[in-house]
């Protein structure tokens, strides 16, 4: 945790009570918290990822400019949520998956927010049935490197599809068509094939365009430590895992917000 005075500081500066982003911080807390009942309830176990990991360990929370919150889990039991989701979530959250969202052709989830609105910089949500302030839901499996990196190029079609469109909704059936594909044909293959060059590291599951490689026993038993004004699970091994990949993860950045993802929002 950084020091007390600084922290107030920076979020005086951008996130203060009240302002656009502190409200969208506090929804994203609000799908979190009902996440999190769910995954306790049903014996889930789940960790804040990235970004938001990084705002539990050096803020006690969010990183003050941040506006997203990422969780992951390993894949048999992200399949187990995507089918408890839509039947325990609140009538105003929804699940965002492609069993939910016939447009939605990414590899990991969102749950939603129904009051509100927005738009990320990226404008493949355009397309997309739900459109409401979100949380990500990751998964992860054990997948050799090359497997990976030839299921993104792969799957990577499906966003060009999208940029290179004049009609993105009229390519919409073409993006359905090729991501079934690989769901139901391409990523099964890979992963049998995956077998014969057996790995001990774990990887955003296939199709996903990032890369992680950590140990199960980096993810796992994970803990819990203060977020906001509750409390989230992390990664056993947090701070090595912060540290393999940001360096000094306690020093600010030199332009803070710079890699924001929202464009548009709205409380409805």
């Amino acid at each position: 945790m950084m020091d007390k005075a600084l922290h107030a500081a920076l979020r005086a500066r951008y996130n203060p009570e009240g302002s656009m982003l502190h409200r969208m911080q506090m929804r994203m807390l609000e799908l979190l918290t009902v996440i999190d009942d769910i995954c306790q309830r049903h014996g889930i176990p789940y960790w804040l990822s990235g970004g938001s990991m990084l705002g539990a360990v050096r803020h006690e929370g969010f990183i003050p400019w941040d506006d997203d919150l990422d969780i992951e889990l390993l894949r048999p039991d992200f399949e187990r949520l995507m089918v408890l989701l839509p039947r325990e979530l609140p009538e105003h959250m929804a699940l965002q998956w492609h069993t939910t969202d016939p447009n939605y052709f990414f590899q990991f989830a969102k749950v939603r927010d129904r009051r509100s609105r927005l738009f990320e910089r990226n404008g493949y949500d355009r397309v997309f049935c739900e459109h409401g302030i979100f949380v990500d839901i990751f998964p992860l499996e054990r997948v050799p490197v090359w497997a990976h990196r030839l299921s993104n190029l792969s799957f990577g079609h499906a966003y060009k599809m999208l940029r290179t469109a004049q009609n993105p909704m009229a390519a919409m059936p073409r993006v359905r068509r090729w991501a079934a594909f690989h769901r139901r044909v391409v990523f099964p293959i890979l992963r049998i094939l995956g077998c014969l060059t057996p790995t001990r590291y774990y990887d955003f599951a296939l199709g996903i365009p990032y890369y992680q490689h950590s140990l199960l026993s980096d993810y796992l038993p994970v803990r819990r430590v203060s977020y906001e004004h509750t409390t989230a699970p992390i990664m056993h091994e947090a701070e090595k895992c912060l540290a393999y990949r940001y360096g000094d993860y306690m020093q600010l950045p030199k332009n803070p917000g710079a890699e924001n993802h929202t464009d548009d929002i709205a409380f409805l």
